[in-house]
């Protein structure tokens, strides 16, 4: 039997990628304000690795970065609809002594938007040698993105029902049937579903990395709601009931850590889905979305207590849930030994 493995976000890394926004994208009404948020998240994300950077025009983004030196940073043209390299990026996976890099179809979250470039980057990547010990395999034609599953490194995944199992992804599938492409594309041995769990403004089909986190292999961070008027109140209630029900690979219950739900952020009448839970764990660092609003330095604190070895960094994130994502859904990571 081989012996798969998805790495849990914490194993080291060899580079985080971003796919840079661009004025032909839908940021050509925020494109200078997504700019300075991408050029934020970069100088950070830099401290601790190198960074691939994905875009149409590298000499465009490094006179936005103006950086002393690019030596840490790979640049790779091509054209792009989107930013989301949760998404549209690889997922890895170990196989005894060889890396994967899994290639699966980005639809643009079931065909809500046009993923015409976006869901040939990784190959393109691939092309272009940027995974040079790696192995390439393309998974179609099964949909999946990086946002819509969470691995503890021990072969568990934390996925919800609404994404994996919606329309336009695979609903050729049965849920069995489902599971069974995660035991083996990852070598997992058991998948916990949510049921529950969403966030006003979201197109993703309520992606885990909006909603709950492993943090090691006994600790899940998830949103809470204690506000009986808000409208998610009853399914995030309902859904930490389900985190309570769970049980590790030991048979023993997940220490949860709650995190704040961010007070209701709106552009214009429509409320934008603000969430803690969309943090970047990168080398030595764990990266945070902040919003402005009182709930952030809770929202820190409460993510130091999950990582006492590394440093919290909160990076402000208001621009990017305009388009309803956040700083974890616009990074993706590769573990060492990709390169």
């Amino acid at each position: 039997m081989i012996n798969r493995i998805l790495p849990a976000e914490w194993y080291p890394q060899s580079f985080v990628q971003l796919t840079w926004p661009h004025i032909n994208s839908d940021w050509h009404d925020d494109i200078e304000e997504v700019t300075k948020c991408f050029v934020r998240l970069a100088t950070e994300i830099i401290k601790h690795e190198k960074v691939l950077i994905v875009c149409p025009n590298a000499e465009d983004v490094k006179n936005q970065l103006n950086f002393d030196t690019y030596e840490n940073v790979y640049f790779v043209e091509m054209q792009t609809n989107d930013t989301w390299a949760r998404d549209h990026g690889m997922i890895t996976t170990f196989e005894g002594s060889e890396i994967i890099v899994n290639d699966f179809v980005f639809n643009g979250w079931g065909m809500k938007f046009a993923a015409n470039y976006d869901n040939k980057i990784s190959n393109q990547l691939y092309k272009e040698g940027v995974f040079s010990n790696a192995k390439y395999v393309n998974r179609f034609p099964f949909v999946l993105e990086g946002g819509s599953i969470e691995s503890d490194g021990m072969g568990t995944i934390l996925t919800t029902e609404h994404c994996l199992l919606s329309k336009n992804r695979n609903e050729y599938l049965s849920k069995s049937e489902i599971e069974d492409r995660m035991y083996d594309y990852f070598g997992v041995s058991r998948v916990l579903w949510l049921k529950h769990g969403y966030l006003a403004g979201d197109d993703t089909d309520s992606h885990i990395d909006t909603l709950a986190r492993f943090c090691n292999v006994n600790t899940i961070a998830y949103v809470s709601c204690n506000d009986k008027n808000d409208e998610h109140y009853d399914e995030l209630k309902a859904m930490e009931k389900e985190l309570q029900e769970f049980r590790n690979e030991k048979g023993e219950p997940y220490q949860l850590v709650a995190l704040p739900m961010a007070e209701p952020i709106f552009n214009g009448d429509e409320r934008l889905p603000a969430t803690y839970a969309n943090f970047l764990i990168c080398n030595n660092a764990v990266l945070v979305p902040t919003y402005d609003c009182p709930q952030d330095e809770e929202a820190l604190n409460v993510i130091k207590t999950c990582f006492p070895d590394r440093e919290v960094v909160g990076l402000d994130c208001q621009v990017l849930i305009k388009q309803h994502g956040s700083l974890h859904c616009v990074t993706m990571q590769y573990p060492c030994g990709v390169v």
